[in-house]
């Protein structure tokens, strides 16, 4: 459709066309988008936030992009590039064991489901495959850890000029914050501990808390995560080769099938990390158009949801598309 519309405009515009009149244009396609972002919203009963950028012209549309959002698992890309980094600089291999103690085993998951005793230990590779592509949040503290801890991945992002991004917790302290339980046990232990008094925990899993959308801990705007995605895909954060390999990793994903990926056409590359806590859904990543249209850099979230997951996926999934759709056609 939007290919249809910017060929009539072209032939209602004059041989000569001037800069400005392609520029409104541009604007005024870019607002349609926009607008179909808003009406994708409301499947949602809460609010979206969306970013994307034709990685290779530079071209962007936003929508709420500069509003804190939770980024729930999609704080791993961070961790993911932060980690490579340090590969990179000769300060970890990627070959290197690193040792899965009792205390940082999160019970759930491949690693835990897998394993019955103790005596784990798995490559830094292997670590950074399940947290990218399972989210399993046993890899995922033990890669916050090697990269220094969550104070650390949020200093590297500001050395690199991403604001906007706070990384404040490793995984198993994010979900004891967001469900209110005691630090001195497993995040399963001590929520099964408090589902046995009160089943109805069980209810919230899904559930929105304000409270905890309002907050800029372990939050990120769309516009810098797409920053992050941006710099991560173009190498400017690693080397090329470790750009490849977290490239790679990320187009292996396999949680949120029904997100960005839901409705765009079958065989679309897509390299991408997903996020889900409470009323929020996430999806970020980078699209390859077919051809050599390019590449688009697209993060986008919703908080604050009161329909079911299915709806959230929903959003995201259209999302996902109409931004295919615009950067192909411009």
């Amino acid at each position: 459709m939007r290919s249809i519309l910017f060929r009539i405009a072209a032939l209602s515009l004059p041989l000569a066309v001037s800069c400005p009149a392609i520029a409104a244009v541009e604007k005024s396609a870019g607002a349609s988008l926009q607008a179909s972002i808003a009406a994708f919203e409301k499947g949602t009963g809460g609010k979206v936030g969306f970013s994307a950028r034709h990685l290779e012209s530079g071209d962007e549309v936003s929508y709420n992009g500069d509003e804190y959002f939770p980024m729930a698992s999609t704080m791993k890309v961070a961790v993911a590039t932060l980690v490579m980094n340090r590969v990179d600089r000769g300060e970890v291999e990627l070959t290197q064991m690193i040792t899965v103690e009792p205390k940082f085993l999160e019970q759930s998951g491949p690693v835990a489901e897998s394993v019955m005793h103790p005596g784990i230990s798995l490559s830094v590779a292997n670590l950074l495959e399940l947290m990218l592509t399972k989210s399993n949040n046993t890899a995922t503290d033990m890669m916050v850890r090697l990269a220094g801890g969550p104070a650390a991945v949020t200093a590297w992002l500001r050395d690199n000029g991403i604001k906007g991004q706070n990384v404040d917790h490793d995984t198993h302290g994010l979900l004891l914050k967001f469900y209110d339980l005691p630090a001195d046990k497993p995040f399963l232990t001590s929520f099964m501990a408090k589902a046995a008094q009160d089943p109805k925990i069980f209810d919230t899993i899904y559930q929105d808390k304000p409270a905890f959308d309002a907050d800029v801990q372990d939050s990120s705007t769309p516009k810098a995560m797409n920053l992050l995605l941006t710099k991560l895909f173009s190498g400017k954060l690693i080397s090329p080769a470790s750009t490849l390999f977290l490239r790679g990793v990320m187009e292996r994903c396999t949680t949120g099938p029904e997100r960005l990926k839901g409705m765009l056409p079958v065989g679309t590359t897509v390299a991408h990390k997903t996020g889900t806590l409470g009323g929020s859904a996430n999806d970020v990543g980078l699209i390859t158009l077919p051809g050599e249209r390019g590449h688009v850099i697209i993060s986008v979230y919703v908080k604050g949801a009161t329909q079911p997951s299915a709806a959230r996926d929903k959003a995201i999934a259209e999302s996902s598309r109409a931004a295919y759709d615009y950067f192909l056609y411009r």
